[in-house]
């Protein structure tokens, strides 16, 4: 799955092998010692460094319930009448799926997907880059793209990346796709970035946007029940950035720490030998353990 998609969320990991995310959390760490993968707050990578860009059909199955959150949350810094513009990307594009009720709009983007999202919104202008179509992503790059937003001036950018770190700031895997969000970042008043908690921490290739040029960060609660996801975000506050954190219904016990926030249980009355909540289910006879099949799946 890693080498297929260049990354994949410990919850899809978790879903494969039929395991908790806690087992798997364990057993990625036993792979990345081995040097198979290397272990990316909320998911993995590939091994050396930069995350690669995974492509529009993996991304769409990565992190679903997150970037929905996000969008959400994202949609009511969106005021009538305001002019913005949207980058490319699975995140972005459920946020334009929310913007089409929003009457006087303007969105300036280089997404063919944004585009889509707001085509038959009667109150939404779409405005459109010229450019070179990059297939894997459906956006519009190339210096086409870019000399089309220059003079461009709107009240919001709304962004999303590969990854987000304090020290570098949004970076992603592709150079002509860091040109253009730059030039739509360029064109804003304010920066608002769109990360969920998979690319929190994540570095990329080729930087797109400083972090102290980066307004706020919208990003989804299971940034905050991991250690490292979770300083990341207080780094980024203490370098400026706004954060808002949308909710995806996670609960917590009194006093604990936030690492062990979990879902409100399931309706009572388990069935006999079922397993207990982040409990291991019996594996048949002859099967392979969570590991092996984890570390057979990245082969």
């Amino acid at each position: 799955m890693v080498r297929a998609n260049g990354a994949v969320s410990l919850r899809e990991l978790a879903r494969v092998v039929q395991t908790s995310e806690v087992t798997v959390r364990r057993d990625v760490r036993a792979l990345e010692s081995e040097g198979l993968l290397d272990r990316r707050h909320g998911g993995a990578v590939l091994p050396g460094g930069f995350s690669r860009d995974p492509g529009y059909p993996q991304k769409t199955h990565l992190a679903t319930a997150e970037k929905s959150a996000i969008a959400d949350l994202a949609a009511d810094l969106v005021e009538e009448g305001d002019a913005i513009v949207v980058g490319a990307g699975t995140t972005t594009q459920e946020l334009a799926r929310r913007l089409a009720r929003v009457p006087g709009l303007t969105v300036v983007t280089n997404s063919l997907l944004v585009a889509q999202a707001l085509a038959h919104a009667n109150r939404v202008e779409v405005v459109m880059t010229g450019g070179t179509l990059r297939g894997s992503n459906y956006a519009l790059v190339g210096s086409g793209a870019e000399q089309s937003l220059a003079g461009l001036r709107v009240t919001k950018a709304f962004i999303s990346g590969s990854g987000l770190t304090a020290e570098r700031g949004l970076s992603t895997a592709n150079m002509l796709s860091a040109s253009v969000d730059r030039a739509l970042v360029q064109a804003a008043n304010e920066v608002i970035v769109l990360a969920d908690h998979t690319k929190l921490g994540a570095d990329s290739m080729f930087q797109t946007v400083a972090t102290e040029a980066i307004t706020r960060l919208v990003t989804d609660e299971r940034t905050m029940l991991d250690d490292l996801t979770s300083r990341e975000q207080h780094a980024l506050a203490d370098c400026g950035v706004q954060v808002s954190v949308a909710s995806l219904g996670l609960t917590a016990e009194p006093g604990a720490h936030p690492q062990a926030a979990r879902r409100p249980s399931g309706p009572p009355g388990l069935a006999p030998g079922s397993p207990l909540p982040g409990q291991r289910r019996p594996a048949p006879p002859g099967a392979l353990p969570p590991a092996a099949r984890l570390a057979e799946r990245i082969r």
